[in-house]
Order: structure tokens, then sequence, then C-alpha cells
């Protein structure tokens, strides 16, 4: 079957409230480690997963950090708002917005919006004692020039541009964020955010600052076992790629066509193409996140083989370019893994870049084949959904012996869940 024409209602199961873990472990890597091993299914836990990687392999981890993205105003009417960034838009680069001071802007989702139709929201806040008001303000319609009413739709859904005024230059956004907002724990945990999150919805590895939602994949991961893995041989490198709440976004279309993935924000730095090609563009992926990193990648390099003038925002990879030979029409036969990655580097090389800023809305499902990624450390993702997809594809359609393994064995599933490391 054609992978757009594919029925989100043949990944489904049965997934009881009860096995969704509501918090995480209070030892992160005494989770329980699902394995499968070309076709063969076992267990172990995830502090011994050394023992089941080869030695010398290369991982690659998201080193994105989760930001206390939702906000809550209150309208002197009373109403409740929470305004919830999505992405940022004034300036649109992750690490200016959060060293800048006095103003910005972000696209937002808006929750209860129908109470706020105009006018300003403001909350008071302190920080080391001195008081400070931040002051929210929508701008909709004929308010937004034409570039900012495209910035407002472009990414998947239709977000709002939210206008953020504070009455001090001592004070960035990153600071206002850490002293107004809430770390967005999932929909799914059904429960508020408590202060223990902060620390255990966060990587131990994590670094830039951008995510609305965790690598979760990488939450098993201890100080304890990264030393492991450099004593077993284990290359490590990271990647970034802010996660956006469109990962929990629902399949509602009965065929996969008719959904449109998010786009998502990725930086990889010059010396991760080295390492990629020193191993000849083989990786261990912790996590979905760094699979639609590495892969997008891959037709990254495609497309610079046939426009090496490219912009950055022109290497932005398109849902269906997997499944439509490549760009532009153009087949992607006879460009390996790694002609794809020297050609990107050969790119950084040309415009004097220490690192790739592109964007992504890679699907992933039954039918793509994967360039490469070859072993997959993830958790246990939500039925019918896009991250289902693609562990699908990766297990070559075998994912329901991962699952039906997982539910009767006792397994946590989703974010705060236990992991699996998948071989195919």
């Amino acid at each position: 079957m054609e992978t757009k024409h594919i029925k989100i209602s043949d990944y489904s199961y049965d997934l009881p409230d009860e096995r969704i873990a509501k918090f995480p472990l209070s030892q992160r890597d005494h989770s329980k480690l699902l394995l499968y091993k070309h076709g063969e299914v076992s267990e172990d836990v995830f502090y011994n997963i050394p023992n089941h990687l080869p030695k010398g392999a290369l991982m690659v981890c998201n080193n994105t950090r989760v930001i206390q993205a939702r906000m809550h105003f209150r309208k002197a009417t009373g109403a409740l708002i929470e305004v919830f960034l999505m992405e940022p838009a004034a300036p649109t680069d992750y690490e200016l917005m959060f060293q800048t001071t006095g103003h910005c802007a972000w696209l937002c989702m808006i929750g209860n919006l129908k109470k706020w139709k105009e006018g300003s929201l403001k909350r008071d806040f302190s920080i080391n004692g001195h008081e400070f008001t931040l002051v929210a303000s929508l701008r909709r319609g004929e308010a937004l020039t034409p570039e900012q009413e495209k910035l407002t739709t472009h990414s998947g859904g239709t977000n709002y541009w939210v206008d953020f005024e504070w009455n001090t230059e001592k004070v960035n956004f990153a600071e206002i964020l850490e002293a107004v907002g809430e770390l967005p724990i999932p929909p799914y945990l059904n429960r508020e955010t408590q202060e223990s999150d902060k620390t255990t919805y966060q990587t131990v590895y994590c670094k830039i600052k951008g995510s609305v939602a965790a690598p979760t994949a990488g939450l098993h991961f201890t100080d304890s076992v990264l030393s492991d893995l450099d004593k077993h041989g284990i290359v490590r490198d990271e990647v970034t790629l802010h996660v956006g709440a469109g990962t929990f976004k629902p399949v509602k279309s009965v065929e996969i066509d008719g959904h449109e993935m998010h786009t998502e924000y990725i930086v990889v730095h010059r010396h991760t193409f080295e390492r990629l090609l020193e191993h000849d563009c083989s990786a261990i992926a912790v996590g979905t996140t760094s699979v639609r990193t590495l892969e997008s990648l891959y037709y990254m390099g495609v497309y610079l083989e046939h426009h090496p003038d490219a912009s950055e925002d022109e290497l932005h990879v398109h849902q269906w370019t997997p499944y439509d030979d490549g760009r532009d029409g153009k087949l992607v036969d006879g460009i390996t893994a790694v002609k794809a990655m020297q050609n990107i580097l050969d790119y950084l090389d040309r415009n004097n870049l220490e690192a790739l800023h592109s964007s992504t809305q890679i699907i992933i499902a039954p039918g793509y084949e994967y360039k490469i990624v070859k072993m997959l450390i993830t958790n246990f993702h939500q039925p019918q959904s896009t991250l289902l997809l693609l562990v699908s594809a990766f297990l070559k359609g075998d994912w329901r012996k991962v699952y039906d393994y997982a539910l009767s064995h006792e397994f946590r599933f989703l974010s705060y869940g236990d992991s699996s490391l998948l071989i195919p």
C-alpha cells in the first residue's frame, strides 16, 4: 500500500489508563528496557543498555531543553487565559529570543481564546525581590503584516501572534519564563505540573532551550549510564531539535495523507557531520526526534546535490519529500547517505558556517527506507500516533510484537514510562 493511503486505525491498540506512567521512577536508569533484536523480544534494565550496543558505534541524542512555555493571565472579569508559547516570532532565533530584554513576540496557542478578543493581559511578577509587570497583547487580522500572517500558519495548524512587553531592561525573556511560566507536561498525564517535573522532565544532557515537550527517550539516561557508554567505547554526539506541541497532535484523518505534520527546527554542528562520516553514516538514535533530525539530513544533502547554492530555509524537508523521489522530482538513486552528508559538510565550508540551521516536517511511516538510523532507543507511544508509524517503519511492520510484549509484561507507557532498544 502506498504510504499516503495508510489507515491510522490499523495502528491502534488498547492502552488502559493505569499503564500510562503518571510519574517517573525515582531512579531514571532503573526503568525496564525491552529488547527487540532481529525479531526476538526480551527484556533487561535500562542501566545495562551499554551491554547491548556494539563497541565503537555512534549514538546521537537530542540536547534540547524544555522551556516553561505555559503562562496564565487573569482578566479583570476573572476569566483565565492560557498562553502557550509555540515558536519565537520576533526575534525568530531561539538563542536571541531568550536574551531579549524589554519586548518580544511569540507564536502561541491560546486557551479560552473566546474570552480574549481584544486588549492586553497583565501579570505582575518578582525577580530577586524586584516587582515587574508582563503585558501580553494579541495581534490579529489587519494588525498583522502579510509576512506575520504567513508565520502564524506555516508550522501546521494556526498559532496566534502575541507581543510581550515588560518594564525593565535588566531582565531577559529567559528569566521571565523562569518566574512566570510553567513546564508543559504532556496532556495525557491528566495532572498539574509539579515542582519535581522541572528536573524529571529534562534529560541530564539538555542544553539548548526551546522545546515545549521533552525528547523522552533520553529521560532514562543518568551520568552513570553515560559514563558506562563511554567506557564501552560508544561515541556520543548531539543534535538539537526543538520539540513542538504538534508531537501530541492526534491523527484525525482516516488516511495519513490528510494529516499535516508540524514544523520543527533543527541545529546540527559541523563535528556531527564529521562523526557521521567517520561511522559510515550509521547511527544509534536516542528518541524519535533524533531520528527525524538524522533522516531529514539525508534529504537536505540530496537537495544540495542539485541545488548547491540553496539557502538554509530552502533545505526545509517537507512532509512527503521522502515518498516523492526527493525534491523537485529528482531521484535519490545513487545518492548515498555518505554523499549526502559530505554535500552538507561542503555547504558549511562554502558558506563558512559552523552549524546547519534548518527545519523539517518529515513524516516517517511504513514504506519509508531508513538511511542513517540503524538502532533506535525509544519509549512506548500512543495508539494511532505518527510516532507509532515511525516505529512500525523501523521494524518493517513488526510493531505489534513489541507492544503486545510490553502490555503483557507490565511495561509502563508514554513519556514517563519504560524504554526499548530496537534493532531490526
